[in-house]
């Protein structure tokens, strides 16, 4: 097998062969085939070019002096000698030396220049094939770890490691390189480290002012504009991915709460047939004579079919408020009458408890549907009683602003802790110490929550563990009172 010639070999060889190649042409004009010095000092000129073309400005130079030398030795008076007689022949050979060495210059630059403009061309191809590759990438993960492997296949460097901080970590291609370390690479930068003589690059990865790791390349390394286009790329890449990877999963859960939704609706509606017979024949048994134990057996029967019942009707609420189909009829309403028709509905489960109504002196009227707004703030009242110790006081509060009023229902019971208050109106959400202690299904907050916004109010809490809670909600002023 024939053994490769290294790049300074082909060099050497290179400039011992202009001298042959010049002394080749002398020899040809002076032995073979004589002609006048015109045609010898442009047949010079043409191997200058040539030698330039192919081989380099070096190995030109060297030509051009060569041919001086030999044009002047053999063609011009007198012959024989670097002697020259003729002051015009002066002006020749200055001219011949000065054509040959510019137009060697001339030919390197434009080689130079060719020679840049494909490095260019594949360099913006590899950058191409990199942003392609990366656009077809999955998740975040799945995108850092296959760009390790396309950076070094498309840019042709030794090794990369990219590392990652959200989440840290590391990913390799090519061989263990010690220059790439964990410590080079974990330390934040905000310029690129490019050491050409140890083959050695560390470029930061940011967008938009954020960085998001840093990329590290071993071997023959690209121009400087080319890394920081590649770590560009490699940011737009892995943005993309996670956007794609979050919009993915927002789509899943919203298709998971309408496949949750139906499935609740067709439920609820499933239910309420047979709850309907179970509720009527309670009832029919209920009023005839029965023994103590069968009549103790129906009484449950038709108790926890009225639970059922009010858990169906929920889970029915639940369904129009996410279905925006909450049919709402509002009227000017007085909230101290919403609050008096509450607390005569809930007297028997409030009968052992003291609640304090403080109603600000005149309140103006709220635009509401008068029943939603007491489904509110009946859910909000069993809530305190669900919460805080029996017989332990309740205040029920109303005060206007400018444009709203704002209705609070204050317990002191245990308290929510600050992470549990951020999810408190989350559906089916229930609190860790009282998930088995207390029976709900997590559905009343977010009905509360539901038709507070669907009348453009708010909803929120209040609380500190050990001191009680206060749950609060906003409704708009009735037009009239607000324009006067």
């Amino acid at each position: 097998m024939a053994r490769a010639v290294s790049p300074r070999a082909r060099r050497v060889l290179r400039l011992l062969a202009v001298p042959s190649i010049v002394a080749l042409v002398i020899a040809f004009y002076s032995l073979v085939a004589p002609v006048n010095s015109t045609t010898v000092a442009l047949t010079l000129l043409l191997v200058v070019f040539g030698i330039s073309a192919v081989w380099g400005l070096l190995e030109a130079t060297i030509a051009s002096f060569l041919a001086v030398l030999g044009f002047n030795y053999y063609f011009l008076p007198p012959i024989g000698t670097f002697a020259v007689q003729d002051p015009q022949n002066w002006v020749a050979l200055v001219a011949f030396l000065v054509t040959a060495v510019m137009a060697s210059q001339l030919s390197a630059r434009a080689k130079r220049r060719t020679l840049e403009a494909v490095d260019r061309r594949s360099e913006i191809e590899s950058l191409y094939a990199l942003s392609q590759s990366l656009l077809l990438s999955g998740s975040a993960r799945s995108a850092s770890q296959d760009l390790v492997a396309r950076v070094v296949k498309i840019l042709g460097v030794t090794s990369v490691a990219f590392h990652t901080r959200q989440p840290r970590e590391t990913f390799r291609w090519g061989p263990d390189e010690p220059l790439l370390g964990d410590e080079q690479l974990e330390t934040e930068r905000d310029e690129a480290l490019i050491d050409r003589a140890l083959g050695l690059a560390i470029v930061p990865v940011t967008l938009g002012g954020q960085a998001l790791g840093n990329l590290g390349l071993t071997g023959p390394l690209p121009s400087d504009e080319i890394l920081n286009a590649v770590a560009y790329l490699v940011a737009i890449g892995i943005e993309r991915a996670r956007t794609l990877e979050e919009a993915s999963r927002g789509e899943a859960a919203r298709q998971s709460e309408v496949l949750k939704s139906a499935l609740l609706d067709a439920l609820a509606h499933d239910f309420r047939t047979p709850l309907t017979s179970i509720k009527a024949a309670a009832t029919s048994l209920l009023s005839r004579p029965q023994t103590d134990s069968d009549k103790e057996l129906t009484t449950i029967i038709n108790e926890e079919a009225d639970r059922l019942n009010r858990l169906v009707a929920e889970i029915l609420e639940m369904v129009r408020i996410e279905a925006g189909k909450l049919h709402l009829e509002k009227k000017p309403q007085d909230i101290g009458e919403i609050v008096a028709a509450t607390l005569a509905e809930m007297k028997p489960a409030l009968q052992e408890r003291p609640v304090d109504v403080r109603l600000q002196g005149t309140l103006p009227s709220v635009e509401v549907d008068f029943d939603f707004i007491q489904q509110v703030l009946r859910q909000l009242l069993d809530n305190a009683l669900k919460y805080s110790p029996p017989c332990s006081p309740l205040t029920i509060a109303a005060l206007a602003g400018e444009s709203r009023i704002v209705v609070s229902v204050a317990d002191r019971g245990g308290g929510i802790d600050e992470v549990e208050q951020m999810r408190i109106f989350d559906k089916f959400f229930r609190a860790r110490e009282h998930r088995f202690k207390v029976p709900g299904t997590g559905m009343g907050l977010a009905i509360a929550k539901g038709i507070v916004e669907a009348h453009g109010g708010k909803i929120w809490v209040t609380s500190e563990p050990g001191q009680g809670s206060v749950f609060s909600f906003s409704l708009p002023l009735h037009r009239g009172e607000i324009s006067s």
